[in-house]
């Protein structure tokens, strides 16, 4: 299942907009200085990317800021934000390193014909991720987010190249509440394709799938929705929170025509959790 930019946008239910803190007489907030959020969610979604049946998956997630440094959750990995913002900015870069540990279809799928063409490898990919968020463009505490994942396959899995741009907007709904919606789509290159979305001669003869070479491309598209409510009804002062999200992809180019996803699958992705978190 992949959760990148899914749970990413879900921990933003974890922390308030830097802009709540910004009022004219600001009280004293969690996040001003050094914090850290850890949670968890339950995600209903696909068994492996371009699957129909559906499974349960826990899904931790981590947010916070260590001595400047801020981390971000992605699927099974962190990135890492180097440039720190100063208080009271309007707009803010974030730079820094990624990594993430991915298990599509490895383990847990449902599909007999999918699972008889044999397990993949686990991949372990490291990158760079940049952004940069505007804030106060229809309210005060609001912000706009662009940014990039851009990764490498480091331990010879699908030996390939990812890219996930994606842009968000944040608003609070109330001093306890907040809303984002996001969009995202995914860019792989041929030895991702290959290994993902093709179906080698050896993997035909043993589910009975017609041999298919992919290519690389744009191979999803999504977007994300998420509710976040403080329970003490105070974002600012830390504690526990919860969320709900969800999300749609739509798989594109190999993604949809591979006969992993066109013949034994689905294009249409769907995916709802519900998390809980605290942050000290």
């Amino acid at each position: 299942m992949d959760l990148l930019r899914f749970v990413a946008a879900a921990s933003l239910a974890l922390i308030p907009a830097t802009a709540l803190a910004q009022d004219t007489a600001p009280e004293a907030s969690k996040f001003d200085g050094d914090y850290l959020t850890v949670g968890a969610a339950g995600v209903y979604g696909p068994s492996y990317e371009g699957s129909d049946d559906y499974v349960l998956s826990p899904v931790p997630v981590l947010q916070g800021r260590i001595a400047g440094i801020g981390i971000s959750p992605r699927q099974g990995g962190l990135a890492l934000d180097l440039i720190p913002d100063a208080r009271g900015e309007r707009i803010g870069f974030a730079l820094g390193p990624v990594a993430r540990y991915s298990r599509n279809r490895h383990g847990r799928i449902e599909d007999p014909v999918v699972r008889a063409a044999g397990k993949l490898k686990d991949a372990v990919d490291i990158g760079a991720s940049a952004g940069v968020a505007v804030r106060g463009l229809l309210n005060p505490y609001d912000s706009l987010s662009l940014s990039a994942d851009v990764m490498w396959n480091v331990n010879k899995a699908h030996r390939g190249m990812i890219v996930t741009p994606g842009i968000s907007y944040l608003t609070p709904l109330s001093k306890g509440a907040l809303a984002t919606v996001g969009v995202s789509a995914r860019h792989v290159d041929d030895d991702f394709a290959d290994y993902y979305y093709g179906v080698s001669p050896a993997q035909s003869l043993a589910s009975g799938l017609p041999v298919h070479a992919a290519h690389g491309g744009w191979a999803r598209a999504t977007a994300s929705a998420l509710v976040g409510i403080d329970f003490n009804g105070n974002l600012l002062d830390g504690g526990f929170a919860g969320f709900a999200i969800a999300s749609y992809s739509r798989l594109l180019g190999e993604a949809r025509r591979t006969p992993y996803t066109a013949i034994r699958g689905d294009a249409d992705q769907w995916r709802i959790g519900l998390g809980l978190g605290y942050t000290f």
